[in-house]
């Protein structure tokens, strides 16, 4: 359960991108605290894709600000938020499939080996990659056989797991999830959902972009809700039901009709 009390990881104030004559985000705000699972619902075209690419620096908004820790950042690509330590996992799973998965989760981030073999041939310390490899698919408890097997031979439930568990290790303020479990089945689609669990509790805050409510009312501790570009409210899903999620997400009713128990 997400605490009020809990400190603002990740913060933007009336962000606003435009496309010609489209507005996508129009004044977002967007507060995520940390230990929690924030889930960021939307109907097509609410803003939530192009929130989440400011976010994680795929896009530069025309306006607006965005905080990590309280320090205003300015994202101008993917690589400026990796380094301050958001992973992104996207919905179409930067994954190489025939490469291994001790590969896979060391990609673009390759050790290399000690002293010359490093830092003069460029040599990778494959033997290295494999341990830490073990040890964090270990700690985040995903029961993969062999870390040497090319990802290829995996299930779509275990390839999201090593998308998701890369992003895991290097990530050292939030992870951020594109419809992590949209092309799965019920079964492989919980055992994402538990290891997106794991990630929180080991005290990285997620955000979850998902259109599966199921999913979002099962594991989220607040639930943002995207409305014609801006943030229409965020609810409690302990305490408002599906059916108002969703009036508030179609704009059937506003967040001044909720209970206020239900807003989060």
């Amino acid at each position: 359960m997400s605490d009020p009390t809990q400190p603002l990881v990740m913060q933007a104030k009336g962000l606003v991108k435009r496309y010609g004559q489209v507005t996508a985000l129009d004044g977002a705000d967007f507060e995520l605290r940390a230990g929690e699972i924030l889930a960021v619902i939307g109907d097509n075209g609410a803003g939530k894709s192009s929130l989440i690419k400011a976010l994680s620096g795929a896009t530069v908004p025309d306006e607006g600000e965005i905080y990590l820790d309280g320090q205003r950042v300015n994202f101008r690509s993917p690589i400026d938020a990796r380094r301050a330590g958001i992973e992104t996992v996207y919905q179409d799973l930067a994954v190489a499939p025939a490469m291994t998965i001790a590969e896979n989760l060391f990609l673009g981030r390759e050790i290399r080996r000690p002293g010359m073999l490093g830092s003069v041939f460029q040599m990778i310390d494959k033997k290295k990659m494999l341990q830490e490899s073990i040890a964090r698919m270990n700690d985040l408890k995903v029961g993969i056989r062999s870390m040497t097997q090319a990802v290829e031979t995996l299930s779509g439930g275990q390839r999201q797991c090593v998308a998701v568990a890369r992003a895991a290790a290097f990530a050292q303020h939030v992870v951020i999830m594109d419809e992590p479990t949209a092309a799965l089945g019920v079964k492989e689609g919980n055992m994402v959902l538990e290891l997106i669990r794991r990630v929180r509790d080991k005290g990285l805050p997620v955000i979850l972009i998902s259109h599966n409510m199921p999913h979002v009312f099962e594991i989220a501790d607040r639930i943002h809700i995207a409305r014609l570009g801006k943030r229409a409210a965020v609810v409690n899903p302990k305490k408002i039901s599906m059916s108002d999620t969703v009036a508030v997400m179609t704009g059937a009713m506003t967040a001044e009709q909720l209970a206020p128990e239900c807003l989060a």
